[in-house]
This record gives C-alpha cells, structure tokens and sequence, in this order.
C-alpha cells in the first residue's frame, strides 16, 4: 500500500509539473514611444491643436501638446489613449499590440464639437427713466458710503495700480500677460536664455557709468 500511494504522489506531482510546463506563461507588454501631432478639421480646414490633453484613463497618468500640436508619451502595447481638447470631440484609440518597433507615430485628426448651453432670458428696465427712478430710490447706507470714499481715494488708486494684488488684473490684461510670457520662452525654445553679463550694451551702459562716477561715494 505504501508503495502504491507513494508512486501515485509521484505520478500526479509529474503531471502537475508536465501541466506547468506546457501552460505558456504570459509575455510582458512592450514598452512603446507614443509621438504624434494633433490635428483638428474645423471649417473645412485642417489646424494643429496646441495644449490638448493626452489622458492614459487606465493608468490615470498622461501628457499635452505643445503650441505646434506635438506630444509624446511613453505607452505599452494595448493601452488606451483619450485626446481631449474644449470645443472638439473626445477621441479614444487604442495602442495595436502587433508593433515590430518600439515607436509609433500617428496623425491624430479630431473634430469640432457643438455645445448647447441653456437658454438665457435678459430682462432690461422699460425705459431709462424707470431705472432714474428705481437708482434715485435705493437706499444708501452710511457703511456703503465710507466704502465707497475709501476706494475712490487717491492714495488707495495710486497703491493699487502699483500692487495687482489690490486690483487684479482684468481679462485683457492678463491675455497680454500670458502672451508676452509665452512669446519670452517661444525665442528661446531649447535654449538657454542669454545673460546681460554677456551683453555688450550692459557693458558699455556700466563703463559709461564707471566714467561719469555714479559709483563714487557721495559726502554728506
């Protein structure tokens, strides 16, 4: 009895490792450099599409397209990728898990998308005279109007146009603000900024200085 149950362990611990042994294990996913320019099709004409998003849904992870429309992404084989951008439809494809390379460069072509917003019902006064007559009847509290001096004093408007922190800056102003920073890091894209200690204008304005003796030390 012993050897026959000593012999059926064996024989069943043989087919468990034969079993192990033919079942394939499963291959890991490649590693894929994703690189591609985002276009949209807006009006019967084509137009690159800058600062869309590049969203992995699965691994909660991804990236944005420059101004010129170009992202890049490390994927692997099989994961899904949404492009995303305001006024297009999302897209969403998938990586093909029959890649040679370990590149893959696509053309991604988005559309435009329509949004309804609610319908918004203005309702004006009848007339100007019947706003005279309802501006001339509101009541105006003594707090309202200290609040009201307080920020029509000079001193208040000169330190707040010098702080923006006092009166923040308008659309418009922030829009050129963006603009004129992005144009800064668009001239010296890959590069490094130039130093003024390299600059012979900022020498010559010190050398011209030097000479006039601005550096020399005033008497009382």
């Amino acid at each position: 009895m012993k050897q026959i149950l000593a012999l059926s362990i064996f024989f069943l611990a043989f087919c468990a490792i034969g079993h192990a042994q033919q079942t394939p294990k499963p291959e890991k996913k490649g590693l894929v450099q994703l690189s591609g320019i985002i276009v949209a099709e807006i009006e019967g004409r084509r137009t690159t599409v800058p600062y869309a998003t590049v969203y992995l849904p699965e691994k909660r992870r991804g990236t944005y397209s420059d101004y010129r429309g170009f992202f890049t992404i490390v994927v692997e084989e099989g994961d899904k990728v949404r492009f995303n951008c305001i006024g297009l439809k999302p897209v969403t494809i998938t990586i093909p898990d029959t890649l040679t390379m370990d590149r893959y460069s696509i053309v991604q072509i988005m559309s435009q998308d329509t949004i309804n917003l609610p319908t918004t019902v203005i309702f004006p006064w009848p007339s100007k005279e019947h706003f005279k007559v309802e501006f001339l009847k509101m009541d105006v509290t003594p707090e309202l109007q200290r609040r009201a001096t307080e920020n029509l004093a000079n001193e208040y408007l000169t330190e707040a146009r010098k702080n923006p922190d006092i009166v923040p800056y308008g659309g418009r102003e922030s829009a050129n603000f963006y603009l004129r920073q992005q144009s800064r890091e668009y001239v010296y894209l890959g590069q490094t900024p130039p130093m003024n200690i390299f600059s012979p204008l900022a020498w010559g304005q010190f050398f011209k200085a030097w000479k006039d003796g601005d550096f020399k030390k005033k008497k009382d």
